[in-house]
């Protein structure tokens, strides 16, 4: 726990510096390429962010000491992983997206090295087997299905804040600028590459079902495979839907509830996953250039997950775990609504 919340720490003030844009680029560059060393410096701090979450940079020597506090198993995977983050942040301060290989070089950068960070740290804790923390390309695709999906959600919100992560490659077969997308005489457009996008992003779910396959741990199994199957009733909201360029599509909040107490074990998850790309296999438009990848990357996902009598091993647990459970979804999605809530404020005060 100690670890999983320092390591969490570490990358939000990693990642601070990088989305501070009042920090020059011949001081942030240097800093994400030395970041990793600072946790081993007592006093460094940065006191000149102007970011809503400068306090884990100015506070950086609570969390230093706690980090040089944790086994050096520990302190390893952490540094190492910062280091590989600060040095991929840094690549991409002064490019742009461009191929599909550079869309998932830098998801990987962002976001599959936290999943090989955590799988690093699951296994050196013992709660998992060391084939976990091993295939690092299992855990890179626990983080890239993650990543792309807010990336394909949130065009319109990136494209406000003056943000562009869809791969040019792409975008580019099917208008000038990704601007233009949202314009809504290129709507039909803008959905055909919205949904060559979710097909590609569909390609890790065999990836992700594996990995959550060997998981022992319940606690770190719920800590793995929820934002998955949330992820995946994300991706089903967005397939197809024109909303994805006119305003914010979020599944709804006792949806969300249900995928938290539900996402217990292996067969209900695959349960989940079929249940959701059979929605998306439904709304498969047979004019979409993409059509035929997206119907064989569900074929192979179903393969993975006939559900069968899978159904049945999801309400197996008693009712002291499932109020348990049905507390902490409460008490979980309390927390995000509340989080969500004053990032709008932020937002809405920035631009006022």
């Amino acid at each position: 726990r100690h670890a999983v919340c320092i390591f969490y720490l570490v990358l939000r003030a990693l990642d601070t510096v990088e989305d501070d844009m009042t920090i020059s680029l011949d001081v942030k560059v240097p800093m994400l390429h030395e970041f990793h060393s600072y946790l081993y410096q007592p006093e460094w701090k940065y006191m000149e962010s102007k970011e809503k979450d400068r306090q884990v940079l100015e506070d950086f020597p609570t969390i230093s000491m706690e980090f040089r506090n944790l086994s050096k198993v520990y302190q390893d995977v952490i540094s190492d992983i910062c280091h590989k983050m600060g040095v991929g942040m840094a690549e991409f301060l002064e490019k742009k997206v461009d191929s599909q290989h550079e869309w998932d070089k830098y998801c990987h950068y962002v976001a599959g090295l936290v999943g090989i960070g955590l799988s690093r740290l699951f296994s050196a804790s013992e709660l998992e087997d060391p084939i976990v923390g091993q295939d690092t390309d299992l855990a890179n695709s626990m983080g890239l299905f993650l990543q792309k999906t807010n990336i394909i959600r949130d065009y319109l919100e990136d494209q406000q804040e003056g943000r562009e992560f869809w791969p040019r490659e792409v975008w580019s077969r099917y208008a000038k600028k990704l601007s233009d997308l949202a314009k809504p005489e290129n709507i039909d457009m803008a959905v055909q590459c919205l949904n060559e996008l979710i097909t590609n992003a569909l390609h890790h779910v065999p990836d992700v079902l594996t990995y959550l396959s060997r998981l022992k741990n319940q606690s770190v199994f719920n800590f793995c495979a929820i934002p998955q199957v949330m992820a995946i009733a994300t991706l089903a909201a967005c397939y197809n839907n024109k909303q994805v360029f006119r305003g914010v599509v979020k599944i709804r909040k006792g949806q969300a509830v249900t995928l938290m107490m539900d996402a217990t074990n292996i067969q209900a998850v695959k349960a989940i996953m079929y249940q959701y790309v059979e929605e998306i296999y439904q709304k498969i438009p047979s004019t979409d250039p993409s059509s035929n990848k997206t119907q064989q990357v569900i074929a192979s996902i179903r393969a993975m997950s006939l559900p069968g009598s899978s159904m049945a091993s999801r309400h197996h647990y008693s009712p002291i775990y499932l109020s348990c459970a049905m507390l902490l979804a409460a008490l979980s999605w309390q927390y995000l609504s509340t989080i969500s809530k004053a990032t709008e404020e932020y937002v809405q005060a920035g631009e006022n």
